[in-house]
């Protein structure tokens, strides 16, 4: 499983850079190629693997998509479907978690600046758009409440950061979870 992920997101990766004028924006605005929400996008529609990390993009407040989009350089820590299913949530039932908890724990997931995994693996912290910081050791980020995430998946590259793909949802907080707010 493993080694077909990582042809797969280096295929991915390749297919993206040769179609990257389709994704440049405006001239002066945005990253030449395929931003990190494009590169998640492909790889969910090949794989399914962030098909809520998509959806809780899109719940969140709308400047977290912008930042994903935009011309700065942002590293992802991105979890994957199964990581979220361990906390019990899915792309169906994201709205147990209020749209300010959401963008915080998203943000939470978000460094400013495009860091390989080299990089990474030589920080023992990286602060987060958040403002607070994940203690990072050998792959393995921890985050405010002690739990732990390793990177399986380092260094997909996107015109505008690059992702790492985590096996857990890292949290600054522990969520308030209340399913009154998923009532239409």
């Amino acid at each position: 499983m493993k080694t077909s992920l990582i042809a797969f997101f280096a295929g991915a990766v390749l297919a993206l850079g040769a179609g990257a004028t389709a994704f440049a924006g405006p001239k002066g605005q945005g990253p030449k190629g395929p931003t990190i929400v494009d590169v998640a996008g492909l790889v969910n529609a090949q794989s399914g693997e962030f098909s809520t990390l998509i959806a809780a993009v899109n719940a969140a407040d709308p400047a977290v998509a912008a930042t994903l989009t935009g011309g700065g350089k942002h590293t992802v820590f991105a979890p994957t479907d199964a990581a979220f299913a361990a906390l019990g949530l899915n792309a169906g039932n994201l709205c147990v978690l209020s749209s300010d908890e959401l963008t915080k724990i998203l943000l939470y997931h978000v460094a400013k600046g495009n860091r390989n995994s080299g990089a990474v693996m030589a920080a023992n912290s990286i602060r987060t758009l958040l403002g607070t910081r994940l203690d990072q050791a050998n792959g393995v980020l921890t985050d405010q409440l002690g739990r732990e995430a390793a990177i399986g998946q380092p260094d997909v590259a996107a015109a505008n950061g690059v992702i790492h793909v985590i096996n857990a949802v890292v949290l600054p907080f522990a969520p308030t979870i209340d399913a009154s707010g998923c009532a239409t």
